[in-house]
């Protein structure tokens, strides 16, 4: 049984080619599938000697789990050795288009195998899980927690968001990353080398071309061994007999560059241009906002998180920092796209460069949590509309005049020693006593 497929209004065969095909048909990608465990490349968390989920396969078991990645990264590989290493039949559900009769069809099917093959419960693989609707979960649950089904799902959104918790919590989540370089270049010298992959064309790719190929795929072990599978037939089917530069830059010009702006990348690429301009890192922060950029992110997305940097992170030790960002972001949106992208990197290089204070955030945070835990004054009536009493500041030479601002003096403010920063407080410290009276905040 180890590898069989359980048909089921599924026309796509999940086996390898057999040899009266023409494998050249099938993509590389398909060929170069591992048979065995010792063939899977990277995923070391989970799949190296003495991982989780290595040793559970290694004794049989296979979980109910949903594999989250990108795409390229052996998910749907892992489905398949789960079910071969385990001598398991492997059910394909469609998560869009199977109906609920159909998958109760399944259920029974599945059951009847079971007790047929002494016990070994079948894997329901679900690919894109997370287009399970609610009526197809129902369908599946009882199944799942008899143990009657195993259902591994696959999925490039994260789970954590776009499935419902019913079935989170009948589940693991496994979490593949990106594949290393190092994994990428493996794979591509074995598909080189080996009959079932190039090694039948005979073309020479030296080292340098591979670590090319590999830093273009972005982590992607699908798309470095498509975009070595053209280079090696465009290079054959002119008669060459190695592949140079000029063929790679000729045949993939781009890098691909691995972005969804609906989801993950999309806040982890901000997150990081934040975080780099909040270290005062401006390589890494033009680095980041080049990728922002090459991904085609929205501009007014990139300016307002740039403006609110510009207050939450400098602050005062820079007033002119929001008036950089603000500047940037009406004249990136007259401007537009191509342009615009030299007046953002501008605009990061200051901000990451600037003096850094989160002094104006920490000051309003903590207004509104004593506000919250009941810190509630009432204005002191010479400070309400028309109250008697009031000295007006600028009819003193100092234009300040010491008097009352609050019932009960609350200290929220606490500047810092950097920039412009410095000279507020010691401006303050001449006229409040409270800046005097430094304390631990």
């Amino acid at each position: 049984m180890s590898g069989e497929q359980f048909q089921f209004g599924l026309d796509n065969d999940i086996s390898t080619p057999s040899s009266s095909e023409n494998k050249w048909e099938t993509p590389l990608a398909e060929r170069m599938r591992p048979q065995d465990l010792s063939q899977f490349v990277g995923q070391a968390h989970l799949m190296g000697p003495g991982a989780p989920l290595r040793k559970l396969l290694e004794i049989g078991k296979v979980p109910c789990c949903i594999l989250y990645g990108p795409p390229g990264v052996g998910k749907t590989t892992l489905v398949r050795l789960m079910a071969s290493v385990t001598g398991r039949k492997i059910m394909e559900i469609n998560a869009v288009s199977a109906k609920v009769s159909q998958l109760r069809e399944l259920v029974e099917a599945a059951r009847a195998d079971k007790e047929y093959s002494g016990g070994n419960s079948v894997i329901a693989f679900v690919d894109e899980i997370y287009h399970f609707n609610k009526s197809q979960q129902n369908a599946l649950l009882p199944s799942v927690e008899k143990g009657d089904i195993i259902l591994v799902g696959t999925t490039t959104e994260n789970p954590y968001f776009e499935i419902n918790k019913t079935l989170l919590s009948r589940v693991i989540v496994f979490e593949l990353k990106p594949l290393e370089k190092k994994d990428i270049n493996l794979l591509l010298r074995r598909a080189i080398s080996q009959p079932q992959g190039l090694g039948d064309f005979q073309v020479d790719v030296d080292d340098l071309m591979l670590d090319l190929i590999a830093s273009q795929s972005g982590g992607d072990a699908r798309q470095a061994l498509t975009r070595l599978e053209l280079a090696v037939h465009s290079v054959a089917a002119r008669g060459g007999d190695s592949i140079q530069r000029e063929d790679l830059e000729e045949l993939l010009p781009s890098a691909l560059l691995r972005y969804d702006r609906a989801a993950d990348d999309h806040y982890d690429t901000i997150s990081a241009l934040i975080k780099s301009m909040r270290g005062s890192d401006p390589d890494a922060a033009v680095y980041w906002l080049g990728k922002l950029i090459g991904s085609g992110e929205n501009l007014r997305f990139i300016t307002r998180r740039l403006m609110i940097f510009a207050s939450e992170d400098i602050g005062l030790a820079d007033p002119g920092a929001l008036s950089i960002a603000a500047s940037a972001a009406y004249a990136a949106d007259m401007v537009g796209y191509p342009e615009a992208r030299i007046i953002l990197s501008e605009a990061v290089l200051y901000l990451a460069t600037a003096p850094k204070s989160n002094s104006s955030y920490k000051a309003i945070a903590a207004a509104e949590k004593g506000i919250r835990q009941g810190q509630i004054q009432e204005v002191p009536s010479h400070l309400k509309q028309g109250g008697e009493g009031y000295k007006y500041p600028h009819d003193d030479p100092r234009h300040w005049i010491p008097q009352k601002y609050m019932n009960e003096n609350i200290r929220l403010y606490f500047p810092g020693e950097i920039g412009e920063e410095k000279s507020i407080k010691e401006r303050l410290q001449q006229y409040w006593r409270r800046f005097r009276e430094e304390k631990e905040e």
